[in-house]
């Protein structure tokens, strides 16, 4: 059932990529088609050979605490990390100085995808681990980048991200936990929730970043400093010391991604646990943001992997399934001949060809930012205004998308025994951690939006308008999918006008906040999968492609011009429309 989609990878990176950019990427990291090619191949080995088999069972079996704090991971998963590490996939992004391979994150988000499609709940340790490297990188001191980050960029140690408290989710502000000073280090005293591979057997060390509020620190998100925890103390040499006053109290019991542990953790339940302050006191947040911001990009990959291992496995099950006689079909002919379940499935896979867009583009635009170039604030700025489209679009469609492989399984869907209600469980949270939908939406309203007047958001819409226009006049499935996604622009464009123009309250902005995220990605979508028909009809006299690959390319864009882009109208009317209809509800006519 798992398929790695190397060559829709490969296609997106080499030709469905504005030509441009991806020149200047290539050029920035010393990329050729054969390294791409060499990386894709053997990702997609490790990720069908080594993760795929371990998915459904890892859900099955879960994860074990025991009455000593420790957890055990699923069988298989320990000897499967350890290969991981081993041939070096934990090292790919990271700096070359600590180890790592410093490859784009293009590239890095390619292999990422490959690992959460084959087993989401084993690729999560991961993905922490390199959003902890990246904030070590940009805010630890000499000495804190050497005693970490060799570790743990090879992957003998993992990292966490430790923010929510039982009282304290989204509001960070009101966090409890403290941090006492001791010479060199800090006591770190309080309990954290919800933290992913916050204990567990597959490495030697775990190292925390906790947010913490210094004795005497301001109130609110003012006085936060971020810490470094280990779970063993670090000896000058480098050498694992005792064990820090950190430990595993129990683990949550879940609705998905059962084979990762979500662990409670509390520090300091005796002494107080050792901590080391990263950057000064009270910019806790804005260093932890970095670390967040890398995680929610990897938090988008998931909806994208998800997304793909439900539509691959609804397809292969539709290829086998006979149910009824299709209409104008043979008796015997299997249920992909209905013509619902091909609407299905069609869709399914016009989006999936959106998501992939999206994440290359959004990676391309991150690697363009962080080198030194010209235009480098540009790119700084757009990949900063792609984080929330891509992390709130993409994990929310994985849900329908999921969805709807359970729809094509049919009651079958709905038994666990065939593994399309895991992908469904798996991709429910997806929305929700690293920050939710709403939130990701008030931060493209409210920040990338309303803060700069729009300028950034119109420059967007502009850059998708001028691709369309570009190839409307042209004959064909690729002229039409081009006019739709022109007449998309439009509608987008009156939207923003609304909200910049409109005289919205703050409140009433909130309220369509999510419609504006939702109208953006799915306009963005539209945008990419127009961006590889061109590339495919580009491609058809190379002799690289198979001439039925590239059909299919051009004609998931006129799937998404038809079924998805239409969208984009509806989410503007209720942006034009305004929140005043949700404002005018109150919580007590709820309960009328």
């Amino acid at each position: 059932m798992f398929n790695a989609s190397e060559n829709d990878l490969r296609f997106a990176i080499q030709h469905a990529l504005d030509p441009k950019m991806r020149d200047l990427v290539a050029q920035v990291y010393d990329i050729s088609d054969d390294t791409v090619d060499a990386v894709l191949s053997e990702a997609a080995k490790f990720s069908r050979d080594v993760l795929a088999p371990l998915n459904k069972s890892g859900d099955e079996e879960g994860c074990t605490w025991h009455f000593d704090n420790t957890v055990t991971t699923p069988t298989g998963f320990k000897e499967a990390y350890a290969q991981m590490s081993e041939a070096g996939w934990c090292s790919i992004e990271a700096a070359e100085e600590f180890g790592g391979q410093g490859m784009s994150k293009m590239i890095s988000a390619a292999t990422a995808e490959m690992w959460h499609s084959a087993n989401l709940s084993f690729a999560l340790c991961h993905l922490l681990s390199q959003g902890q490297i990246h904030a070590l990188q940009s805010f630890g001191d000499e000495q804190q980048k050497q005693t970490y980050l060799p570790k743990l960029v090879d992957g003998s140690w993992t990292g966490t991200m430790n923010l929510t408290e039982p009282h304290a989710g989204t509001d960070l502000g009101a966090l409890k936990s403290s941090a006492t000073p001791e010479g060199d280090h800090y006591r770190i005293k309080g309990q954290k929730i919800f933290i992913t591979y916050g204990e567990h057997d597959m490495a030697e060390n775990i190292i925390h970043l906790v947010l913490a509020r210094v004795d005497g620190a301001p109130a609110g998100i003012k006085g936060i400093s971020l810490f470094i925890v280990p779970k063993f103390m670090v000896n000058d040499d480098g050498a694992l010391g005792a064990q820090n006053d950190v430990k595993c109290v129990s683990i949550e019991h879940k609705l998905g991604i059962n084979g990762s542990p979500t662990a409670i953790l509390q520090f300091g339940e005796n002494e107080g646990a050792i901590g080391y302050l990263v950057g000064e006191e009270n910019q806790g947040l804005q260093i932890m943001f970095a670390m967040m911001n890398d995680a929610r990009f990897g938090v988008g990959i998931q909806g994208l992997s998800i997304a793909n291992r439900a539509f691959h496995q609804a397809k292969s099950y539709a290829a086998e399934r006979v149910q009824g006689v299709p209409i104008d079909r043979n008796l015997g002919d299997t249920i992909q001949h209905h013509p619902d379940v091909m609407r299905l499935l069609s869709g399914m896979r016009a989006e999936i060809e959106a998501m992939r867009g999206i994440m290359v583009y959004s990676a391309a635009a991150k690697d363009l930012a962080s080198n030194g170039l010209d235009d480098a604030d540009f790119w700084k700025a757009r990949s900063e205004l792609m984080i929330p489209i891509l992390k709130g679009w993409l994990t929310e469609r994985s849900v329908s998308i999921a969805s709807d492989g359970v729809q094509v399984h049919g009651g079958m869907g709905f038994i666990e025994e065939t593994g399309a209600a895991q992908h469904y469980r798996d991709a429910r949270i997806l929305p929700i951690y690293e920050g939710t939908t709403a939130i990701q939406a008030n931060d493209l309203m409210f920040r990338k939006t309303l803060r700069d007047q729009g300028v950034g958001l119109r420059a967007l819409v502009s850059d998708i308008r001028a691709t369309a226009e570009n190839l409307s006049p042209a004959d064909g499935a690729i002229g039409t999918a081009a006019q739709a996604l022109v007449l998309a622009a439009d509608s987008a464009d009156d939207a923003i006008g609304a909200i910049l123009t409109g005289g919205m309250s703050m409140r009433e902005s909130g309220a369509v906040s999510v419609p504006l995220l939702m109208m953006l990605g799915t306009l963005c979508g539209g945008w990419m999968t127009l961006r590889s028909a061109q590339a495919a009809h580009e491609q058809r006299n190379s002799g690289n492609w198979d001439a039925a690959f590239l059909d299919a390319k051009i004609a998931y864009a006129s799937v998404f011009a038809t079924q998805s882009l239409p969208q984009v109208s509806r989410y503007a009317l209720t942006i034009q429309a305004g929140g005043s209809a949700v404002e005018a509800i109150s919580p007590e006519m709820l309960w009328a």
